[in-house]
């Protein structure tokens, strides 16, 4: 029997990419999945498409993380995992960056992974335990430029999931971070290309696709990881094994950009 069988899991930011694949991942081992996303058309797709729930959902609100979660346990009676998803990225070096929208990125990359821990304690408490994993990102391992409000957030993701680790565990709520590379989904799609050889910075020269984010969040959200806990698992490639090259990434753009 899969470790995921008749749980009953949350993924903020579902509707599309990452979330989305993690999503069906999920539902294809027996998971209840709650898709929770402000783009309701393309969640309530993906949700009807799994057999699933929708919730319009900012994960910002502290009132709306209470509205979700008495949402999912009148329909479902418990809570047994979440997938902290939902994020946004920037592109800006630090002195162009606007102090209005660093705040607004940390808002919703990290205060939104706060608020959803937060909420979900109780109810997966009183299921005996749980599992959270919260989506930092490659730029949460390692120096990235062009990513100050981005890398700051998800440094923050990355260190906010080992302290929750260790006070949670005594409940047997288990708490764990995923840092992917570069991948390609609507989010990346601009400045991304499917294909081998087409990300050299990568050890395996080619970015990753959402379907392989899916299967690490899905191993870590289920029981299959049970002895798992305040871990951070990088998905990326090997990107952020490749330092030396990043370096001379780091020069070359930040050389093009004062030119420019």
């Amino acid at each position: 029997m899969s470790g995921l069988q008749d749980k009953v899991v949350i993924v903020t930011g579902g509707a599309r990419g990452i979330g989305a694949a993690a999503a069906a991942r999920m539902a294809q081992d027996g998971a209840k999945v709650v898709i929770a996303d402000l783009l309701e058309e393309d969640g309530r797709k993906t949700a009807d498409a799994l057999g699933g729930l929708f919730v319009q959902h900012d994960v910002t609100s502290e009132a709306g993380w209470a509205s979700v979660v008495e949402t999912v346990t009148g329909a479902y009676g418990r809570i047994d995992g979440l997938v902290n998803n939902a994020g946004v990225a920037c592109n800006s070096l630090i002195e162009n960056e606007s102090l209005e929208y660093f705040e607004q990125v940390l808002k919703i990359n990290l205060t939104g992974v706060f608020l959803g821990i937060k909420a979900v304690i109780e109810p997966m408490k009183a299921a005996g335990g749980g599992s959270i994993v919260n989506i930092s990102s490659a730029a949460g391992l390692t120096a990235l430029p062009f990513t100050s409000a981005y890398g700051a957030s998800k440094w923050g993701v990355r260190g906010l999931t080992k302290i929750a680790s260790v006070e949670l565990g005594r409940y047997r709520i288990r708490v764990n971070s995923i840092h992917p590379g570069m991948t390609y989904t609507p989010m990346t799609a601009e400045v991304t290309q499917l294909g081998e050889g087409l990300f050299p910075l990568a050890a395996l020269g080619r970015v990753g696709v959402p379907e392989e984010i899916g299967e690490a969040i899905s191993f870590l959200v289920s029981a299959d990881s049970s002895y798992v806990t305040g871990a951070e698992l990088a998905v990326d490639g090997g990107w952020t094994t490749g330092e030396n090259v990043m370096l001379a990434q780091v020069e070359a753009q930040t050389a093009e950009a004062r030119s420019s």
